[in-house]
């Protein structure tokens, strides 16, 4: 799972294995690190101007701001793990879907 991609929005990504957390913008130790993270020049705004809806923590001390919901990162990290846990469950799924269109 580590050369795999999450759509954090926009067209952007970030390697799965980099993420250490998903969090909601809104608390005040956040606040305080998205500051310490624009300080030291490590922050990373992919929100093309929107409201920023969730900090992704990376590994290497950058903050990633998103306009899509932690709960949709969430849920996209998690469908990209069953899929490799069970890939033929997962193509089989993908038979079906093209069946039916």
């Amino acid at each position: 799972m580590d050369s795999k991609l999450v759509n954090i929005g926009f067209g952007n990504a970030v390697k799965v294995g980099r993420i250490l957390a998903v969090v909601n913008p809104g608390s005040s130790p956040i606040r305080k690190l998205k500051e310490e993270a624009r300080l030291e020049k490590k922050l990373i705004d992919v929100t093309e101007g929107r409201r920023t809806r969730a900090i992704i923590l990376l590994d290497s001390g950058h903050l990633v701001l998103s306009s899509v919901q932690p709960e949709t990162i969430s849920q996209r990290l998690l469908a990209m793990e069953l899929d490799q846990r069970n890939p033929k469950q997962a193509s089989a799924k993908g038979k079906q879907e093209e069946k039916h269109e």
